[in-house]
């Protein structure tokens, strides 16, 4: 399973459209945006889990195309160091 991070998504954008625009190449297993701890209000970027190979093909479709209006950025997702509680 690939995890796919896809940025620069509008404000508007909802969880289902994005699966449904993923769906075109393969099973999609999750959808996750991303919202701001302090006020809750999406950011703009969120993560898709699909398999490896219908992972590879949407990357490869859907980078640097339009959604919602806006270009949007699709690669895979590295993951995130783990930082330090201060």
């Amino acid at each position: 399973m690939k995890r796919i991070f896809v940025g620069n998504l509008s404000y508007s954008a909802k969880e289902n459209e994005v699966a449904e625009l993923f769906s075109q190449f393969g099973e999609v297993h999750s959808v996750k945006f991303i919202n701001d701890r302090e006020t809750g209000r999406f950011r703009g970027f969120g993560f898709v889990e699909m398999d490896d190979e219908p992972a590879n093909e949407a990357i490869e479709k859907l980078n640097d195309t339009t959604f919602g209006g806006r270009m949007i950025r699709v690669n895979e997702a590295n993951e995130r160091e783990r930082r330090e509680r201060r």
